[in-house]
């Protein structure tokens, strides 16, 4: 589990520090750059739009994860919307709470349900 937390850290850390890059080289409309790209049907748009999709499920997961109350449909949108560098530091506090308990981690509160 440690060794799954620093991943965690350093991936969080690291696609912060190289948003502020792109941020100050590039500005922060990212969508000039990812849409025409996926209009071209080329494989620099394959990447972006299969990594659309994996924010999607990710933000969905953590709305799911808290039952789509208010907050979890909040926290599921900035999953979506910024990526890892909320995931990572979701999935580490989540990882402390459940101490460790992979179960936990990913079903959240739904450990007693029936899935």
């Amino acid at each position: 589990m440690t060794l799954f937390r620093v991943l965690l850290i350093v991936m969080g850390v690291v696609l912060f520090v190289y948003t502020i890059a792109a941020v100050v080289n590039e500005g922060p409309n990212l969508f000039a750059n990812t849409i025409p790209a996926v209009a071209e049907f080329g494989w620099q748009g394959q990447f972006h739009l299969d990594f659309a999709t994996y924010l999607i499920l990710s933000g969905l997961w953590v709305a799911w994860r808290h039952r789509f109350s208010a907050a979890g449909i909040v926290m599921g949108l900035i999953a979506a919307n910024i990526g890892i560098i909320f995931l990572s530091a979701y999935i580490l506090l989540a990882s402390f709470k459940a101490n460790g308990d992979m179960r936990r981690i990913l079903l959240g509160d739904r450990t007693s349900d029936a899935i």
